[in-house]
């Protein structure tokens, strides 16, 4: 199973409520994920969200297991935010 595959699988677990807003996983090398309310899928380069967040496979993995939280993955500098931080923290709650 691919990152993008893995991530779309685990971000749909976890946000099986839906969830108010739109953001893209930017996984370096590997491809994008996109989060609105349609659900969880692959990412094009024509997909516009609220929120970018940028990192590389390894921080995902980290995320989406449990084993880094997100906001502690921003303050070191390992995940990128682009756009609406209001977006981004409320992602970060369901995922943290």
């Amino acid at each position: 199973m691919s990152m993008i595959d893995h991530a779309v699988k685990a971000l749909s677990d976890r946000l099986s409520e839906g969830f108010d807003g739109s953001a893209k996983f930017v996984i370096e090398g590997e491809g994008a994920v996109m989060v609105d309310g349609g659900g969880v899928r692959a990412a094009g380069d024509g997909d516009e969200a609220d929120v970018t967040m940028t990192a590389d496979a390894d921080t995902f993995q980290s995320i989406l297991a449990g084993d880094l939280n997100p906001a502690s993955a921003f303050m070191t500098g390992k995940l990128k935010l682009d756009g609406d931080m209001g977006t981004a923290m409320r992602l970060g709650s369901v995922l943290g």
